[in-house]
């Protein structure tokens, strides 16, 4: 008996050992929720629907003139074109290290940067503080130095025209791609093959950048660059170009989304498509998902044997998420009999959707954060495991309990909901500045909300929902 206990520890802890390389993309939970879940529900529902009536009762011009106050914080050099050659130095680093250093996903710096670092910790800086990769964008400095060297003017005119129609469409295609790599595909924490797929964007969105422009591609085509620039309009800083300083000012959480310019229906898909990856991310590892496939949830397959059917999964989701949004926008300026093309109106109410992606990636992510971020300063002292301790992290105990026990359930259960219930509050709040700017009268603005404020209603239950239900994976 005591020969069998030892052979069955050994097995275990073997299993374990190779399960850890999961952990480099891992957002999942690991506990379930034994609090009155229910409760906190029902409580975020009727705080976004107070919030809703309590802006119906608010003047809208007093609640705009106070949005738009801004606090001057003086002017800082632009150093955009340093930065931006040091952020390169940096990614190139990255994928050298994606070939020749650990393949454990847990020891290389790569994936997890790549996955926590920047989709997660720079996605929730954007949005906090405002356009950071303005200046970390990996592409701006060797862009400007290919530019010079076929005396070409960086962002001025380029050798192809981009044509109009194409709008958001290149982003939209290359982020899909994206979230299917980083949600469906079998191994996106595989180092090698991770700097495969990074170097090879690299260097294609270098030439698209070269061939139609830097400031056009940035803006339409690369989907990293387009997205941040969307999330940014939520952050606190406001910068404006002056010469060659950067003007900064303290503005409200989500202000400028105030003075945001309706986007075409590629714009509005792409940031649409945004949230859907999050959602589907969530919800495709629920018992309820996979049951409805077939797939008994203690027994689950790899990856592999699921690609078909969460790529379907993750379409859907988009497809589904973007039908009841723009019904919501229809049925909102029907009832206001509302003259404006829908396209219009559907083009500026989705930049109400930016607080709730923010909510959802902070949530979602945030236990992945909480831990892999932790491996990720010990990966980076030693990028390439030759031995280094670059910022004396290299040997700093990783605390994956941080976000384990009854104590921690608590507290991010907590942060969480918190999270989603003031996403979606602030999105009815940008939401109605922004009916208020196309209805120029409250009762009408009021009135052509409320089809999207029960709609932000039942996000607000899915999403707690997600967060509470039991997951696999």
């Amino acid at each position: 008996m005591r020969h069998s206990a030892a052979v069955m520890l050994a097995a275990c802890a073997a299993l374990a050992w190779h399960a850890l390389p999961a952990l480099a993309h891992a957002s999942d939970r690991g506990h379930v929720l034994l609090l009155p879940t229910g409760h906190y529900i029902a409580g975020a529902a009727l705080a976004v629907a107070a919030s809703f009536l309590v802006l119906a009762l608010l003047p809208p011009e007093r609640l705009t003139a106070f949005w738009r106050r801004r606090l001057p914080l003086g002017s800082i050099p632009d150093l955009r074109l340093p930065v931006s050659l040091v952020s390169f130095a940096v990614f190139a680093t990255l994928v050298a290290a994606g070939f020749i250093g650990s393949r454990d996903p847990l020891s290389n710096p790569l994936p997890l940067t790549i996955w926590t670092l920047l989709w997660v910790g720079l996605t929730l800086a954007q949005g906090l503080f405002g356009n950071l990769w303005h200046w970390l964008n990996p592409w701006y400095g060797p862009h400007r130095l290919v530019s010079r060297a076929f005396d070409a003017k960086a962002g001025g005119d380029s050798p192809l025209r981009l044509p109009d129609w194409v709008g958001y469409w290149p982003a939209f295609i290359l982020f899909f791609a994206f979230a299917w790599f980083e949600l469906i595909y079998p191994a996106p924490d595989d180092p090698a093959r991770l700097a495969i797929a990074a170097g090879t964007y690299w260097l294609f969105s270098l030439a698209a950048m070269l061939a139609f422009g830097y400031e056009r591609w940035s803006r339409q085509g690369e989907f990293l660059s387009a997205f941040f620039a969307m999330i940014a309009r939520f952050g606190i800083v406001d910068g404006k170009q002056d010469g060659s300083r950067l003007r900064l000012a303290l503005c409200w959480p989500g202000a400028k989304l105030n003075e945001a310019e309706p986007l075409p229906p590629s714009g509005a898909l792409f940031l649409l498509a945004t949230l859907a990856s999050v959602s589907f991310d969530g919800f495709s590892k629920t018992f309820f998902w996979l049951g409805l496939n077939g797939i008994n949830p203690l027994e689950l397959p790899g990856r592999s044997a699921l690609v078909a059917t969460n790529s379907l999964g993750l379409a859907a989701m988009f497809i589904l998420l973007a039908a009841i949004g723009l019904l919501a926008v229809l049925v909102g300026e029907r009832l206001v009999r509302s003259t404006q093309p829908l396209h219009k109106s559907a083009g500026l109410f989705v930049w109400s959707i930016v607080p709730i992606a923010l909510a959802y990636h902070f949530s979602h992510y945030l236990t992945s954060l909480l831990v892999n971020g932790q491996y990720a300063l010990v990966a980076l002292s030693d990028p390439l495991a030759l031995g280094w301790n670059l910022f004396g992290t290299a040997h700093m105990p990783v605390e994956a309990g941080i976000a384990m026990g009854a104590q921690s359930a608590w507290l991010i259960w907590n942060l969480q909901a918190v999270a989603i219930v003031g996403g979606h509050v602030l999105a009815v709040l940008v939401a109605h500045l922004l009916a208020w700017r196309l209805h120029p009268s409250a009762t009408r603005a009021s009135l052509s909300q409320l089809p999207l404020t029960l709609l932000m209603i039942g996000y607000t239950v899915f999403g707690l929902w997600l967060l509470s239900t039991a997951t696999a994976g």
